[in-house]
């Protein structure tokens, strides 16, 4: 198994989306991935450790997949429904409380997705830099850095014919991430911080593997900083 780089982006998507419901339908849309490609990426996930599955894999599998409503996004299948009930009933004492209540099919584990995307994903799906053009603001130049570097610094940018900003290009961790950033404030902040690790100067670096860290598992110490002994 090879992670591939829309692994990744998947991972952070459901980062972004945090403790809402979503279907694979649902990822694939908001992504620019086919539903059989946001599967295949959170089976990926699972294999390499960075997701972790829940209870209500089996049942909602299919059914995600098979998704033909919109608004299925949002309303529990009654099967999924029946096998809460179930699993309440028979298994509650060994399920943690993140399980018994999610009814995703997976959900990240913080702390190794944490360590791979501040200390390994710059190294596995490094950065490659095109001449000045046209497109989506990333790495520093985005607006999660708004305010905190001053004006002069060279703007890094998506290639992409609707971007409004001219700066150095970076090619995207998967073709579809300037429309994935463009239909979710979250997720574009999360991948420009990445891009920063990716392309940023120090200082940009260092600040962003703080936040990047922050974001993706709150209860991790700082990099730089040993959690207190008491």
């Amino acid at each position: 198994m090879q992670l591939k780089p829309q692994d990744f982006l998947v991972a952070l998507k459901l980062v972004a989306l945090g403790d809402q419901r979503w279907t694979y339908a649902r990822l694939a849309h908001e992504l620019g991935l086919s539903a059989s490609e946001a599967h295949a990426c959170v089976k990926r996930g699972l294999q390499a450790g960075l997701l972790l599955k829940n209870a209500y894999d089996m049942s909602l599998e299919a059914a995600a997949l098979t998704a033909r409503e919109p608004d299925a996004i949002y309303r529990t299948p009654a099967r999924v429904r029946r096998v809460r009930r179930a699993l309440h009933q028979e298994d509650a004492p060994a399920l943690s409380p993140a399980a018994e209540v999610s009814d995703n099919p997976a959900r990240v584990h913080p702390r190794q997705l944490a360590e791979f995307a501040v200390h390994g994903a710059k190294y596995a799906f490094a950065a490659d830099k095109t001449e000045m053009t046209i497109g989506v603001p990333t790495s520093h130049s985005a607006p999660a850095f708004a305010g905190v570097f001053a004006p002069g610094s060279d703007d890094y940018v998506w290639p992409h014919p609707n971007g409004k900003v001219r700066g150095i290009g970076v090619e995207p961790l998967h073709p579809s991430v300037p429309y994935a950033a463009m239909q979710d404030a979250r997720l574009y902040e999360l991948l420009a911080l990445f891009d920063a690790l990716r392309v940023g100067r120090a200082r940009e670096r260092g600040m962003a593997a703080k936040r990047l860290l922050a974001l993706i598992d709150p209860t991790q110490p700082a990099p730089g900083k040993k959690a207190a002994h008491g």
